[in-house]
């Protein structure tokens, strides 16, 4: 009975091979489906690293691209100082040159016209006299212009009269003249020694400097100069 249910070596074997063909087509799958979940693993884990690097790298271009933008208004600020700096200096200079010119002109007024020099003295004279509206007034001058400014103050004394209806008396101080190194002109003084006109030719030109500068600037270099170069 119990020979008739048992297998021989040949059914042994095929069966041992079933069985094996079983085991390994199940480990195929198996690893099939290893290697799939690792791929699809491999790909997300790519993926989010890939992101994370592109995240980085937008991160550290935009660092950089403000850093370039910032250091680029840096140097485009820093040369348009420094040519404002060059323009302003370069006008600056331009004008000093024109004033220092025109100080050397007044400087040779009396030598080169001395009719023309009294009749500045005298106007010069005459507008103290109208602002300090005394009946005494001394008069500080050049030494060397001792006899022009003593004529011009006779004129001046007479116009005044005239003009305000009252005599003034106006007296050169030659004890007490003005540098011979002044370029001329006379200084008024009033009030008991205590107001003090200045009408050198310095001091006018110095006062000219000032109140003319902005004009002078807009002819010489344009209508928008001040607002543009000078606020």
């Amino acid at each position: 009975m119990s020979q008739s249910h048992a297998l021989s070596d040949d059914q042994v074997a095929g069966e041992l091979r079933k069985m094996t063909a079983f085991i390994r087509q199940e480990a195929l799958e198996k690893a099939r489906e290893i290697q799939l979940k690792a791929d699809e693993e491999f790909a997300i884990e790519k993926s989010k690293l890939v992101r994370q690097e592109t995240a980085t790298i937008d991160v550290l271009y935009e660092k950089k691209f403000k850093q370039a933008a910032m250091s680029q208004q840096i140097t485009r600020s820093t040369l348009a100082n420094r040519t404002r700096i060059r323009v302003l200096s370069s006008r600056q200079e331009l004008l000093d040159d024109l004033f220092q010119e025109a100080r050397g002109k007044i400087s040779g007024i009396a030598a080169k016209d001395a009719k023309k020099y009294q009749t500045v003295l005298k106007g010069l004279v005459l507008e103290g006299l109208y602002a300090l509206n005394e009946a005494n007034i001394d008069i500080r001058a050049r030494k060397k212009d001792k006899d022009a400014v003593k004529k011009a103050i006779g004129e001046a004394e007479k116009e005044f009269k005239k003009t305000v209806g009252k005599d003034v008396t106006v007296t050169l101080d030659e004890d007490e003249s003005l540098p011979d190194e002044n370029a001329g002109g006379v200084v008024i003084i009033g009030g008991q020694g205590k107001i003090e006109i200045n009408n050198t030719f310095e001091e006018r030109l110095r006062l000219l400097e000032i109140d003319a500068l902005p004009a002078v600037r807009e002819t010489l270099f344009g209508k928008n100069v001040n607002r543009r170069f000078y606020d």
